[in-house]
């Protein structure tokens, strides 16, 4: 493989992913309904109103489009001017990794503090990668 497809490759997991949590999150939209928790009418212009099992996959299948949207605006870049390294693909990787931790344990357990500690590696991931890519362009080379 190239170095740019090991860059890509953790995208295509987080997709794949976020994928995974919408099947999971309408799967659970759908029990809600059959098991008579909610109906539609409630829930139309409500989502507070859906189960909290339901609230916590639905709030986080929303988390997959705000911080990875700075993962997703870096990448081509890297591509396009040629500054993919191995230091990118490791943060790309590391970022990756965080979301899906952040997931489970949002959706699971839903700790604040761990599900924190977990956003603040992709948090931190992404930022590096940002600070990287800018030494490398302006003035690294």
């Amino acid at each position: 493989m190239t170095i740019v497809q090991w860059l890509l490759l953790p995208a295509f997991v987080h997709v794949a992913w976020v994928y995974l949590i919408a099947f999971r999150m309408g799967a659970a939209k759908q029990r809600d309904v059959r098991e008579g928790l909610v109906s539609i009418k409630d829930v139309a212009l409500d989502n507070s109103r859906w189960t909290d099992r339901t609230r916590k996959l639905n709030n986080n299948y929303n988390n997959q489009f705000e911080l990875p949207v700075f993962f997703y605006a870096i990448l081509p870049l890297m591509i396009l001017l040629v500054k993919v390294d191995w230091l990118m693909v490791a943060l790309a990787w590391v970022f990756v990794a965080s979301r899906i931790l952040h997931s489970i344990l949002h959706t699971g357990s839903n700790i604040v503090m761990q599900r924190g500690g977990a956003f603040m590696i992709g948090f931190v991931a992404v930022a590096l990668m940002w600070l990287w890519f800018g030494l490398r362009l302006y003035l690294i080379g």
